[in-house]
């Protein structure tokens, strides 16, 4: 059953608003999937906070209009399941490619981050992305490794004449 224009209306609202907030985007080709398959992908994104859904190329080209994502209109085509990362960059990207592996109907056809659009091809590139917990887990330990050198090298001078002091020790006990 068609959808009426209010329902349509709605529905590019509410895909807008999702744009608009939203850090990446993955546009695949869902041809070949069953209901049960896309009610696992929905599944998994939901556990990841990435908004995903099923528009008309036309709707959804009038709801990427006004954000970042308005580069991807001239990939949009065919049918389409769209997902909006809304907060790691790399988060849509990594369950499209880990579903990809298990089901290959779904074929990744556009790929746009931060308003830049890449080819499909970089989707690998765009999911081993480092998630949040992990991008800040580098820079601490970016930040404490001078640190950590600084008291290791301060830490050495008595380290050292402990040593010194050991191995005289072993050798008048030895004499």
């Amino acid at each position: 059953m068609p959808l009426q224009l209010e329902e349509k209306q709605a529905l590019v609202a509410e895909v807008n608003a999702v744009a608009g907030e939203a850090l990446s985007c993955v546009g695949a080709d869902y041809r070949g999937l069953t209901a049960g398959d896309m009610d696992a992908l929905r599944k998994q994104a939901r556990t990841s906070n990435v908004y995903v859904k099923v528009v008309k190329n036309s709707l959804a080209k009038r709801a990427l209009e006004g954000t970042e994502f308005e580069c991807m209109n001239s990939t949009l085509a065919g049918p389409l399941v769209l997902a909006f990362s809304k907060e790691e960059p790399g988060a849509a990207a990594r369950i499209f490619r880990d579903f990809a592996k298990e089901n290959e109907s779904l074929n990744v056809t556009t790929l746009a981050i931060h308003g830049r659009l890449l080819a499909a091809s970089e989707l690998d590139r765009v999911a081993s992305l480092p998630t949040r917990e992990e991008a800040l887990a580098r820079l601490a330990g970016t930040l404490l490794a001078p640190v950590g050198k600084f008291v290791r090298t301060l830490a050495e001078p008595n380290a050292k004449l402990t040593r010194t002091l050991a191995a005289v020790r072993d050798q008048k006990q030895a004499a």
